[in-house]
């Protein structure tokens, strides 16, 4: 009982001093569109980016990857490992519980370079994984199975993937709780490293896209991850690694910090410029007005019927009208942060 009130304080007390998004962190990304929006985040997490070795990931992983109960945080499975113990160093794991050990969620033959730096030992993703588990994943993409060969512990499954995302040969699809988490990963890698070809071999190519020495995602992966992204949005454990990872690497995965930012660049307001402001400050074009009212917005300046949508912080649309600009109800929404989109105009409203 002691060691576990110890972990717990350990682990608030470290989530506490992490601190949050440095100011001004993302300034160079402000306005940018497009190419323009990735390749600016680009600059920014690459620029002080310590590169860690392979071993040093065991340690990290006490600071990225701890439960709250103390054990190791495994994506794939649920069992109690504890850090040191457990960690794998060459035994037979004929079955889940047996030893954790580093899991490349791109899998690091996709890279075509066994062990190619930085990213084989990037630790946006690389997560302590159950070794068995770790094992039946291999090199397969992620996916979604309707018709599983093999449903792990944790829910995790292995199978040929639905048809409609138009793959259907052997996926892995990890459990609802971590495919937000793992979708943002993605979105991290082709963003980080999108100067390397991260399609060279085994499922690579069904995820990833790579012409004109840019890294980019396949139809498949576009498709898929986004549907992640949406439907399990950024929890306090990704908010919490993200935190210390910065601390170790001295970068960030703006996908956490900013969720529209995929939207941005990837889904509905693909083509638009993005902002961090709110809309009191943020920029519109000069002949639309958008007005915070107390149970919806005003929209001043555009012409009759114009069609007005508005997306969840996710990209979710929640709401579409073309009707009474003087006065678009929120009444039914859930408080918090909301994106109005008006032609080429979008900005922020939190309600």
């Amino acid at each position: 009982m002691k060691k576990f009130l110890f972990s717990l304080l350990a682990f608030l007390l470290l989530f506490a001093a992490l601190g949050q998004i440095p100011a001004h962190y993302y300034a160079a990304a402000e306005g940018k569109k497009n190419d323009e929006l990735k390749e600016a985040l680009y600059a920014i997490i690459s620029e002080g980016y310590v590169q860690r070795t392979y071993n040093d990931l065991w340690t990290d992983f006490v600071t990225t990857d701890t439960r709250f109960d103390g054990f190791v945080w495994d994506i794939y499975s649920n069992c109690n490992f504890t850090f040191g113990v457990d960690q794998d160093r060459g035994g037979n794991a004929p079955d889940e519980c047996y030893f954790y050990n580093r899991e490349h969620s791109v899998p690091n033959s996709w890279f075509g370079v066994q062990s190619q730096s930085p990213m084989y030992s990037d630790l946006f993703h690389l997560y302590p994984t159950d070794k068995y588990v770790n094992a039946e994943r291999a090199n397969f993409p992620y996916g979604e199975t309707n018709n599983p060969t093999k449903t792990y512990i944790n829910g995790s499954k292995k199978g040929p993937g639905a048809p409609a995302f138009g793959y259907t040969s052997t996926v892995f699809e990890p459990t609802d709780e971590f495919k937000g988490d793992l979708a943002r990963t993605y979105f991290y890698m082709a963003t980080r490293y999108l100067n390397i070809n991260l399609a060279q071999k085994d499922g690579g190519i069904v995820m990833f896209t790579y012409s004109n020495a840019t890294c980019g995602l396949s139809d498949y992966s576009n498709d898929l991850l986004l549907k992640w992204h949406r439907e399990d949005p950024v929890s306090d454990k990704e908010t919490a690694r993200n935190n210390a990872i910065y601390s170790i690497q001295h970068n960030r995965n703006p996908f956490i910090d900013y969720p529209e930012l995929v939207e941005h660049i990837w889904g509905n307001l693909k083509g638009l410029a993005w902002s961090s402001l709110a809309v009191s400050d943020a920029p519109a074009e000069p002949s639309i007005i958008i007005t915070r009212q107390d149970e919806g917005i005003r929209i001043e300046g555009v012409a009759p019927n114009t069609e007005v949508d508005i997306y969840s912080i996710m990209g979710q649309k929640v709401k579409s009208t073309t009707e009474n600009h003087d006065n678009i109800s929120l009444y039914n929404l859930q408080r918090g942060v909301y994106i109005v989109k008006v032609g080429d105009c979008v900005v922020k409203i939190v309600w």
